[in-house]
């Protein structure tokens, strides 16, 4: 029979405030808020919320900006409205991102609402300025990830996550930690958080398989391209290539395959930093920043206005893949040499 089990993680790992139990048990609507192209941690992490305020007796609805590019989720978008107009008497909870900008469109539905914020990255403010009292926040830049406080919020809760519950906030968990290749000596209360959440149903197989398999020919082809336009500089630290924009037009956002790519990318000898730059619009670039041990991609990201973690981040601005790779390079000429 499954039981709870009391993780204690080799980082220090704060405690859920009582401020945010507290606010949750007062509410009776919530809306439950993620960034713009959310991944499986933002979903799982939404979904789940959802389902345990449901389980309280509490109605909840899920918002998203969208796009859900990535496969492993698209097959989750039916759970989500993207214009959530219902204030009255609604509490806000903003899960995997702490900066207005991250919730895209969502914003201007946002504000003026009381609101608490789950997440576990490093970079980006709680700038929504949503409302000038001090919220309940739940911020831990220790966490592996946001699915990982939502399974801490249940038991703070005194409940236990029901076998669907589980095998979301394992899909998360597995998608922040790149199936756990991004833990080091000190993640045995990320293993021991995912052994409790096998034993309440998770099936580590299954969660393996939709995160890395039903890729398309196309996906494998956009990754051929983008691997043949890689670029090697200070000695082969950093990799840094682009996704043009007709590439895009041509193969579908649904073809891309991050965490493939930089895990081929991260396999290869003395490499310290990646960067993928894509075309979004004739205007707009998106970038992906990947690092292996000390770079600090996080902070590079803040330097245009995005976040992430110190190993993982991103940001998107105006500008060109020439543009953006001129600047980039200047930077981490600072960081290599």
């Amino acid at each position: 029979m499954a039981h709870a089990v009391h993780v204690e993680p080799d980082v220090p790992i704060e405690p859920v405030p009582q401020t945010l139990l507290e606010f949750i048990r007062k509410g009776k609507k919530f809306l439950i808020a993620g960034h713009k192209e959310p991944d499986g941690d933002c979903v799982g992490s939404q979904i789940v919320l959802g389902s345990v305020l449901r389980r309280m007796g509490k109605e909840a609805i899920l918002c998203s900006p969208g796009p859900f590019k990535r496969n492993e989720v698209k097959k989750y978008e039916s759970l989500f409205i993207s214009a959530p107009m219902e204030k009255e008497n609604t509490f806000l909870i903003i899960v995997d991102c702490s900066s207005a900008d991250r919730t895209g469109s969502l914003e201007p539905y946002l504000k003026g609402l009381p609101y608490a914020v789950i997440d576990h990255h490093e970079a980006g403010e709680n700038d929504f300025s949503l409302n000038p009292a001090c919220e309940p926040h739940y911020i831990d830049v220790n966490a592996p990830s946001t699915t990982f406080m939502v399974f801490r919020l249940i038991e703070a809760l005194g409940l236990k996550p029901l076998q669907e519950e589980a095998e979301l906030l394992f899909f998360g968990l597995c998608t922040d930690t790149g199936f756990f290749r991004h833990v080091d000596s000190k993640g045995a209360g990320t293993f021991e958080t995912a052994a409790a959440l096998v034993r309440f149903g998770a099936n580590p197989r299954a969660a393996f398989t939709a995160i890395n398999g039903g890729k398309s020919l196309n996906s494998r082809r956009l990754l051929g391209n983008i691997l043949a336009r890689t670029e090697s500089f200070f000695g082969g630290k950093l990799l840094l290539s682009a996704e043009e924009s007709e590439e895009t037009s041509f193969f579908g956002l649904e073809s891309r395959d991050s965490d493939s790519l930089y895990q081929l990318l991260q396999s290869v000898a003395g490499v310290e930093a990646i960067v993928i730059i894509r075309q979004e619009t004739p205007k707009n670039c998106s970038v992906g920043l990947r690092s292996r041990d000390w770079v600090d991609v996080g902070r590079v990201a803040a330097l245009f206005g995005g976040g992430g973690h110190k190993n993982a981040a991103g940001f998107s601005t105006a500008d060109t893949i020439a543009g953006l790779k001129h600047k980039l390079i200047k930077i981490f000429e600072n960081i290599f040499i």
